[in-house]
């Protein structure tokens, strides 16, 4: 099991990321969530598999998305994340 904390950086505000998100996150056996940041960001927590989680990622990378993502950055984070399924995240 791995989590990651990843960083996406570019347009990805006010443009259904964190819906495509969550809906490309129904095709992989994941936890997590998503959220905007204030400074225009968009953070993503995400457990499971390493092969799974990699692969999601790719997905993300491939999808419609990759126009909006200038920049993505990731950290391994020491636990599980505590979500139900994959959420969308409103709080800051």
């Amino acid at each position: 099991m791995i989590s990651l904390q990843v960083f996406y950086e570019g347009r990805v505000q006010g443009v259904g990321f964190r819906w495509s998100v969550r809906h490309l996150a129904k095709g992989f056996e994941i936890t997590g969530w998503v959220r905007n940041l204030v400074d225009g960001r968009v953070e993503m927590q995400v457990t499971g598999e390493e092969t799974e989680v990699r692969a999601f990622l790719e997905a993300i990378g491939k999808s419609e998305l990759r126009a909006h993502i200038r920049k993505a950055s990731e950290n391994i984070l020491p636990g599980p994340i505590e979500a139900n399924g994959f959420e969308i995240r409103h709080d800051d």
